[in-house]
């Protein structure tokens, strides 16, 4: 397996949130996947995939800049930039994020074990 199998898993997963499919999310996403939001919540597979349902809407969702750095032939670890244009019900949760996915590959596939989104802040000097 090679760094773009892992590319490819975050496409697929960045293309299902914009598309706010979570029948396509439920195949990607490890059986004991966690996710933590932007605002610091945590949740479980079961709640990331219902999200949807519970009035989140992508508009835009993409993942620029992702490095890949790869821990054997069974994990990895994607850092990189969420770009999304999105609401809650009502309100507007747009932006851009610090993302970082955990890909895990306990069979055949790759797989997203944990994604965790929070602020995108600039280095002291340095760039986002």
């Amino acid at each position: 397996m090679t760094d773009d199998d892992v590319l490819d898993l975050v496409h697929r997963w960045a293309s299902a949130e914009q598309d706010n499919d979570p029948d396509r999310l439920d195949r990607l996403l490890a059986e004991a996947f966690v996710g933590v939001g932007a605002a610091g919540f945590v949740l479980t597979r079961t709640q990331w995939l219902e999200r949807f349902g519970n009035g989140l809407r992508n508009e835009r969702f993409t993942i620029e800049q992702p490095q890949v750095h790869r821990y054997g032939t069974s994990a990895a670890v994607v850092v990189g930039v969420d770009a999304q244009q999105t609401t809650m019900g009502e309100r507007d949760v747009s932006g851009r994020f610090r993302v970082t996915l955990t890909a895990v590959r306990p069979g055949d596939e790759w797989l997203l074990g944990a994604v965790h989104i929070g602020a995108l802040q600039r280095a002291p000097g340095g760039e986002r």
